[in-house]
C-alpha cells in the first residue's frame, strides 16, 4: 500500500491512517521543509495567513467539505483524468514507451481548477466576499475565475503586462467568468511582478478577502496546501497507471516554475525508490545567455515573496529578471519542497530551451493529436530524449499539465510552422527540428 504525503492528517491526503515514512511529515509547523519554506512575512499578512492556515487545518478534517470538493472534482471539472499510451510517440523514439497524465482534460484545460476549487471553497467556508491571485499564463487565473464565478465570489487578477498581450484568449476568458484582470506594468510586467501586487491588494483587506496562490510557493500554508490539492494528480496517476501496465512506472516527468504539477505528481511516487523523478525548468534562450528560469539549475538560497528556497539572484542579492518562453514558468523562485527534494537528490531537475519547447509542441501535435502548453512541452522534450536514453523495456510518464490553445497564435506568430519546414538554416535548431519531422512522416 503505497501512502500520500500530507501535512494534515487529513482523510483526503492519507490512506488507511498512514503517512510517508520519509515525506509525510513535511513541513514542520512552522512551514519548513528542511531548511526551505517558512513564512517570513510582517506581522499584518502573518495574521491573515495563520487565519488562513487555521481554517485550512479544519477544512481538510471535515467530511462534508472533503465530500464537497470530491464531488467537484467528479462533476464538474472531469476527474479522474485518464493516463494514455502515446504509442506512435514511442515508436518514432525507439526507446522506452511514453505515457501522458491527461491533465490537459480538466475543465478549464489544466491541473489549476484542482487547487482553485479547493482554495475557493476554503475562501466561502471563511466567509470571504472575494479571492485575489496572480497569473503568468493565465492558466491559473482562468480556473480560479471559473471557481468564483462557481461559488458566487468576487475574483482580481494580478497579471504582468507581457502576460496580458502575450496570453490574451485566457486573458479573454477571464472577462467573460467575471473577473477583474488588473494589468501590472512594475518591474518586468511578469509573473514576479504580478505576485508582489496580488500580497499589496490582500493586505488591503485581508478581512473580507483571501490570496488563492497559483503555485506551491509563498509562506505557510501556501507551499503545502497547494501541494495537498493537487496530489489528486499523484493518486490517480500510480493507481491508473498500475491497473494499465501491471507496474509502476521507471520514471516520471514533470515541468517546474513554482512547481504545483510536478508536486501534484510527484507525491503518488516519492516513497518509490525504482521510480525516477525529473523536473524540467526553462532554460530560455540558453543557460549562458542570462535569459532563462532555471532556479534550481542556476539559483543561490535566498528569500522571495515570504519564504526560503533557491532563488536566482546576484551576488548582492538582488533578485535577477527571469524569462521563459512559457509564461507560467518565468519566476525567480521555486517551491520549496523541490528545493528540499533537490538537496536531497530524490528528485533530478533538468532544464529545456525555448526552441526545444516549440519542437516538442509541434511534434506531439502531429504524433499523437495532443496539442499541449508550452510549460507542459517543456516536459515532453526531456521525456523524449529520457526515453531515447533510458531505453527499450522501460516506462516514462509526463504529467501534461495542460493543453496548448493558448499558445497557438504565439507560436503561429513567432515559430511558423512554414518557417521551419522550408527554412534551410542550419542554426538554433532548425536542421535538428526538419529532421525529427521527417523521421516522423516516414
Amino acid at each position: 500500500m503505497h501512502f500520500m504525503a500530507t501535512s494534515t492528517g487529513s482523510p483526503l491526503f492519507m490512506k488507511k491512517g498512514k503517512v510517508m515514512e520519509r515525506f509525510g511529515n513535511l513541513p514542520d509547523s512552522e512551514g519548513f521543509f528542511g531548511q526551505y519554506g517558512g513564512s517570513f512575512v510582517e506581522p499584518q499578512l502573518r495574521r491573515a495567513l495563520d487565519e488562513v492556515a487555521e481554517a485550512y487545518s479544519e477544512a481538510v478534517k471535515d467530511p462534508l467539505f472533503i465530500k464537497e470538493l470530491e464531488e467537484l472534482h467528479t462533476h464538474f471539472s472531469g476527474r479522474p483524468t485518464p493516463v494514455y499510451f502515446a504509442k506512435r510517440l514511442s515508436e518514432v523514439v525507439g526507446g522506452s514507451e511514453i505515457y501522458f497524465k491527461r491533465e490537459d482534460l480538466n475543465h478549464t484545460g489544466s491541473h489549476k481548477i484542482n487547487h482553485s476549487l479547493g482554495e475557493v471553497l476554503l475562501a466561502k467556508r471563511m466567509g470571504k466576499k472575494k479571492v485575489i491571485a496572480e497569473t503568468g499564463a493565465g492558466q491559473h487565473g482562468v480556473a480560479l475565475a471559473t471557481a468564483a464565478a462557481l461559488t458566487g465570489l468576487d475574483c482580481d487578477i494580478y497579471m504582468g503586462s507581457i502576460d496580458v498581450m502575450k496570453e490574451a484568449p485566457n486573458v479573454s476568458r477571464m472577462k467573460i467568468l467575471g473577473a477583474h484582470v488588473i494589468s501590472v506594468s512594475d518591474g518586468t510586467q511578469t509573473l514576479n511582478d504580478a505576485v508582489d501586487a496580488a500580497f499589496a491588494a490582500y493586505l488591503k483587506d485581508p478581512v473580507n478577502t483571501m490570496y488563492c496562490i497559483g503555485t506551491v510557493v509563498g509562506p505557510m500554508p501556501f507551499p503545502a496546501m497547494v501541494r495537498d490539492f493537487q496530489s489528486v494528480i499523484g493518486r490517480e496517476a500510480r493507481q491508473q497507471f498500475l491497473d494499465m501496465t501491471g507496474t509502476l512506472p521507471d520514471a516520471v516527468v514533470a515541468c517546474v516554475g513554482g512547481g504545483s504539477n510536478a508536486m501534484g505528481i510527484f507525491s503518488g511516487f516519492l516513497e518509490d525508490d525504482d521510480v525516477k523523478l525529473y523536473g524540467v525548468e526553462p532554460a530560455g534562450k540558453g543557460l549562458k545567455t542570462g535569459k532563462h528560469a532555471a532556479t534550481l539549475t542556476l539559483g543561490k538560497v535566498g528569500i522571495l515573496h515570504g519564504f526560503k528556497s533557491y532563488v536566482l539572484m546576484d551576488d548582492d542579492g538582488e533578485v535577477l529578471p527571469v524569462y521563459s518562453i512559457a509564461s507560467g514558468l518565468d519566476y525567480p523562485g521555486v517551491g520549496p519542497q523541490h528545493s528540499f527534494l533537490k538537496d536531497m537528490g530524490r528528485v533530478v531537475y533538468g532544464t529545456c530551451t525555448d526552441r526545444q519547447a516549440v519542437e516538442a509542441f509541434y511534434v506531439l501535435s502531429r504524433m499523437e493529436g495532443i496539442i499541449p502548453a508550452l510549460e507542459s512541452s517543456h516536459a515532453v522534450s526531456y521525456a523524449v530524449e529520457l526515453a531515447k536514453s533510458e531505453g527499450k523495456g522501460k516506462k516514462v510518464l509526463v504529467n501534461l499539465s495542460g493543453r496548448g490553445d493558448k499558445d497557438i497564435d504565439f507560436v503561429m506568430q513567432h515559430y511558423p510552422l512554414a518557417d521551419y519546414e522550408k527554412s534551410v538554416n542550419t542554426q538554433d535548431g532548425y536542421k535538428s527540428f526538419m529532421n525529427k519531422l521527417e523521421a516522423f512522416r516516414r
